[in-house]
């Protein structure tokens, strides 16, 4: 029994109420999250801080520490996480904390989190059952090859792909046909496939990373969460059109049977799903190919069959833009130091001259004059990645876990019982 149990017949008795026996005990409640690197999670705990800066996410602070300033570990709430490169993938599982994010070695704490920690965390505290995440999740996946589901078909490349691939040799072009075909037939669904047997390995004997799972209560597949996109989003050439609305029409297609096949994987045909919708770049980001993706991310909810039990989470809201518009600064001083290494009449290196140590100076001159010392620490405070990775903001990430955990509830709650 959680804590939690105690607390609430405390208060009970407390209030002098009468206690009947208590309800029956309700199952197993179990969460799949997947995706690729943002579902990972490249937030590391170190900003953690940047969180209680701000009022509004300060109580979200300290759901997520505890009294001696460490990350929560959760009482009734357990992760399985399998991930890995390659064909080097294991799995990492325990009670949930934060560490289950991005990881070099599978079984190890990585020091980050990703949006399985609020949401499981939020998940914790709305149940009185156990609840047991299990997720799945690489780094550069696609849905058009790697996670491609099932009956979707095979990969098959579109008119734009057949002019490039079979003309003249260039930039991104195969040099074997025959090889790219036999490669891409190999790799297209293969994420898909580990993704449901590692589901399937961990549902047969919940109780190894679940202690408190009741075989005679059994389990609920409660909800998927979906957290993915960026390698279909730049991919020119799967997705031809640019600037085009419907230029990512089919990833639509690829996501609507993505979700239903899952659902048929796992027995579960009206399983709560959450699309976390790409937000990279904010809101502020109104670009043609960042609108027409998020788009296509969205739209799969507003199908008719998928009414009341599949919903969109626009991320975009929790992108920081205080800590997006130093970003762009620190790629000003990148780009400097690029044209630095570089000889053109308009860079300051113009005829190559320049030393490393007159290099170095000039830069850190440019910085100085570009980013003040208190966006600096700002920075430091909030920031530990790149900007396709959310920055690696921890605020960002613990936000949009929990929204997906919210989102999640409210289908839960809404959905008809038997």
């Amino acid at each position: 029994m959680k804590i939690r149990s105690s607390v609430r017949i405390a208060l009970a008795l407390a209030a002098g109420l009468t206690l009947t026996a208590p309800a029956q005990a309700k199952p197993l409640k179990v969460f799949i999250l997947a995706g690729q690197s943002n579902m990972e999670g490249h937030a590391k705990i170190e900003t953690f801080d940047y969180i209680g800066d701000d009022p509004a996410t300060a109580p979200l602070l300290k759901m997520m520490r505890g009294a001696d300033g460490k990350p929560t570990v959760c009482a009734g709430a357990w992760i399985s996480y399998f991930t890995g490169g390659g064909d080097a993938n294991g799995e990492g599982f325990g009670p949930l904390t934060a560490g289950y994010g991005a990881r070099r070695n599978p079984a190890e704490d990585g020091g980050k989190i990703g949006p399985e920690f609020t949401f499981g965390l939020t998940m914790d505290a709305a149940f009185e059952e156990p609840v047991l995440l299990i997720k799945t999740a690489w780094g550069g996946k696609s849905l058009h090859t790697d996670y491609r589901p099932p009956s979707a078909g095979p990969y098959q490349i579109n008119e734009y792909q057949k002019k490039l691939y079979y003309g003249p040799p260039g930039h991104g072009v195969p040099k074997d046909m025959d090889q790219w075909l036999a490669d891409k037939k190999k790799a297209t669904g293969h994420y898909y496939r580990l993704m449901v047997e590692h589901v399937k390995k961990v549902l047969a004997d919940p109780k190894r990373v679940c202690p408190d799972y009741d075989p005679a209560q059994g389990y609920e597949l409660a909800g998927f969460v979906w957290l993915q996109g960026f390698n279909d989003m730049v991919d020119g050439h799967a997705y031809p059109g640019r600037d085009q609305p419907d230029r990512f029409a089919l990833y639509s297609e690829l996501l609507a049977h993505f979700i239903r096949d899952v659902r048929k994987e796992l027995d579960a045909p009206k399983m709560p799903f959450v699309i976390g919708v790409m937000g990279v770049g904010g809101l502020k980001d109104q670009s043609a190919g960042m609108t027409a993706f998020r788009a296509a991310m969205a739209a799969p909810a507003e199908l008719p069959e998928f009414k009341g039990n599949v919903v969109a989470v626009q991320t975009a809201p929790f992108w920081s833009d205080e800590l997006g518009a130093i970003d762009e600064k620190r790629g000003k001083v990148r780009q400097m130091r690029h044209f630095l290494d570089s000889k053109h009449k308009d860079h300051p290196n113009a005829d190559g001259q320049m030393t490393p140590e007159q290099k170095n100076e000039y830069v850190k001159k440019f910085e100085a004059g570009l980013i003040t010392p208190a966006e600096e620490a700002m920075w430091q405070r909030g920031a530990s990645n790149a900007g396709y990775h959310y920055l690696g903001c921890a605020k960002t990430f613990a936000r949009m876990g929990r929204a997906f955990a919210e989102a999640n509830l409210n289908m839960m709650a809404e959905r008809p019982r038997p």
